[in-house]
């Protein structure tokens, strides 16, 4: 049987909701001989927009036309333009994909009647507690779930003559803390309380209930508060939320189910509208029934612990870590802190992947300093993707390239199926870094501490990619410092630092020097005739006469304007004099070239000394420089009397 490969895209999947549906997933994909590879976004957690854009942008890593098939909670991304561009690249691929809840035309669809659902819990409040006023908690305007809810709650209280002002609901994101902001905002609007506040689900109703015991109101004494999909186990809050019970895992087992029967080609309904039942309890002021006897306390007391026990050696973990990635100083310190963590935390698979340009900028010098306000910032993966941890069961492999299409380097490569990978974006703001892939690791996947752990090791890889940066610009500044950047060859700084050693080893050892001052002749006609740019041209050819004359570990450089110098240590005036010929000859070939409209000419003059340690290296340039201009005063001169 063939193993198929999807993809399942998702948002936030340290919600209570999102979990139970990928371990529904998780449970279901090797009997249905699937791998899954799941992509997901922290969206809205952090209230800021330019966070949420590069989050976003993990859902344009799939190129679906290579997946078998794909798995789509669209209704967990709150907004609309990032899920038409998904819908729309799954509908061009022509793949079988199945909706959970967002009923969408020509896909499969689970989901549960949230009217029915929410119609059930508005007339529970209204005939059985008699609740005449109420506040709403929405979710997001545009999400299909969230309209569906408040819409049948609008619809019990128009049929039961009850009215409701706009500023009594307030729209929310699914997350707790706008139940904690909902409530807040009905706390200060309220002249006295409502019978019952009702809320779109159960994380939203948990915070907002916490919010009004706070401010000293009890629940459901002063005011009633409903959740919806009961993913709040019972007991396990302080007061247990009435709420819509649905089978969450079960919609994700079924997904790879329907998925399955599609690839071998068994006929199925296109939609499956799965049952629900309401759950009266505590915050509505319903009993929930007999108390559980004092061992299911102690088994609830005792995994409460265990859990807060395994989040604090993380924490403690994450922190750690969060500690020696910033405090890396180079790329490969970094990579070996990462490398030492995945051993710590021994996942079965994980591997770490970089953008092809994800660290562009520190690449070149010319780009280096350039990086500006107007430089575009890479928001897309490349279609290389750098692999510099891959980890597999143990083993490291060795560093490797990798197409994005391929999404895992061939380590990853398994006849295997049941594997869930999921895939986590890594980003500065809307700079696309790269991505995380992992399988079965220790960590909790399903809690905001993962979500800390991407966003410490993207701004750690930040860091150090700006540090590159840093030392990029530093060289190239280095290099302006040195060099001159007309001629390229060294400037007046730059023959200072690199003589300057030999110099006053010369000194210290009363080895002789040779300083020659060389003068490019005739530039000021070269300008006036063919303008200043040939006039660069000519002071360029002596740079260029001086690298292939100088070939015996002289030193020489731009002193300024059309001047040269060349250093040497330990020459001869037979050795100057053989130098000089170098260059008279080097400048006859350029003239022999005829490229140039010109003809070029220089004059030197030079000096051979011992130096003393109060002289200066100036001082024999000084000395060469007059020797050279009495050599040019000659050839004037020379020129003159032939003429």
């Amino acid at each position: 049987m063939p193993v198929y490969r999807i993809a399942v895209i998702i948002a936030g999947i340290d919600q209570s909701y999102q979990s139970a549906i990928l371990n529904g997933i998780s449970a279901s994909a090797a009997e249905c001989s699937i791998n899954v590879e799941v992509f997901i976004s922290f969206i809205g957690s952090m209230g800021n927009p330019v966070h949420d854009t590069g989050e976003f942008n993990i859902f344009n890593l799939p190129d679906f036309r290579n997946y078998d098939g794909a798995i789509l909670l669209t209704n967990t991304i709150d907004y609309p333009p990032v899920v038409e561009n998904i819908l729309s690249r799954i509908k061009a691929a022509n793949i079988p994909a199945v909706s959970i809840d967002n009923d969408i035309p020509e896909l499969y669809h689970i989901g549960i009647d949230n009217k029915r659902a929410m119609r059930k819990i508005t007339e529970h409040l209204i005939t059985k507690h008699g609740c005449k006023k109420f506040s709403y908690i929405s979710g997001p305007v545009d999400n299909p779930e969230s309209a569906d809810r408040l819409e049948a709650f609008l619809d019990v209280l128009s049929e039961n003559n009850i009215t409701i002002d706009k500023s009594d609901i307030f729209y929310g994101d699914f997350r707790a803390p706008s139940g904690k902001n909902g409530a807040e905002y009905f706390l200060k609007k309220w002249s006295e309380l409502p019978d019952a506040l009702i809320c779109a689900n159960d994380v939203m109703a948990a915070s907002a209930i916490n919010r009004l015991i706070e401010s000293g109101y009890r629940v459901p004494e002063d005011i009633a508060v409903t959740g919806f999909d009961n993913t709040y186990n019972t007991h396990n809050y302080q007061i247990e939320i009435s709420s819509v019970s649905r089978p969450l895992e079960h919609s994700g087992k079924l997904a790879c189910e329907m998925l399955f029967r599609h690839f071998t080609k068994v006929p199925q309904e296109r939609s499956v509208i799965l049952e629900m039942s309401t759950h009266f309890t505590e915050s509505c002021g319903c009993c929930a029934g007999d108390p559980p006897d004092i061992n299911s306390f102690k088994a609830l007391n005792y995994a409460n612990y265990t859990k807060l026990e395994k989040s604090q050696s993380f924490m403690s973990l994450f922190n750690h870590l969060s500690c020696v990635l910033l405090g890396s100083n180079s790329y490969k310190q970094y990579i070996d802190c990462l490398k030492d963590f995945v051993s710590e935390t021994q996942p079965e698979e994980f591997y770490f992947c970089l953008c092809e340009n994800w660290n562009a900028e520190s690449l070149t010098d010319e780009n280096a300093y350039q990086e500006n306000e107007d430089t575009p910032i890479p928001s897309e993966y490349t279609k290389n993707i750098i692999v510099p941890i891959a980890y597999k069961q143990g083993i490291f492999y060795e560093s490797t390239v990798i197409d994005k299409n391929d999404i895992l380097p061939p380590s990853a490569k398994s006849p295997k199926s049941g594997r869930l990978y999921y895939i986590a974006p890594l980003h500065f703001g809307t700079r696309c870094l790269g991505y995380m892939a992992i399988l079965n690791s220790r960590l909790n996947m399903h809690n905001s501490m993962f979500e800390t752990l991407c966003i410490n090791i993207s701004n750690s890889l930040e860091n150090i990619r700006k540090l590159m940066c840093l030392d990029t610009a530093l060289r190239h500044l280095r290099k302006l410092y040195a060099q001159d950047t007309f001629s390229g060859i060294y400037n007046r700084n730059g023959f200072i630092n690199a003589s300057r050693e030999l110099y006053n080893n010369c000194i210290a050892q009363q080895r002789k020097i040779m300083l020659m001052f060389l003068d490019l002749d005739g530039l000021k006609g070269i300008n006036d005739t063919f303008g200043h740019d040939v006039g660069d041209i000519a002071i360029c050819n002596i740079a260029d006469v001086l690298r292939t004359s100088c070939t015996n570990g002289e030193i020489y450089c731009r002193f300024g304007g059309d001047e040269f110098i060349v250093f040497a240590a330990d020459y001869s005036d037979h050795d100057a004099v053989k130098l000089t010929g170098k260059i008279e000859e080097n400048i006859k070939k350029v003239n022999q070239s005829e490229i140039y409209p010109f003809e070029l000419n220089a004059s030197t003059g030079y000096i051979i000394d011992t130096p003393k340690p109060n002289e200066g290296i100036f001082h024999f340039v000084t000395k060469a420089d007059k020797i050279m201009y009495e050599h040019k005063r000659r050839k004037k001169l020379s020129k003159y009397l032939k003429s």
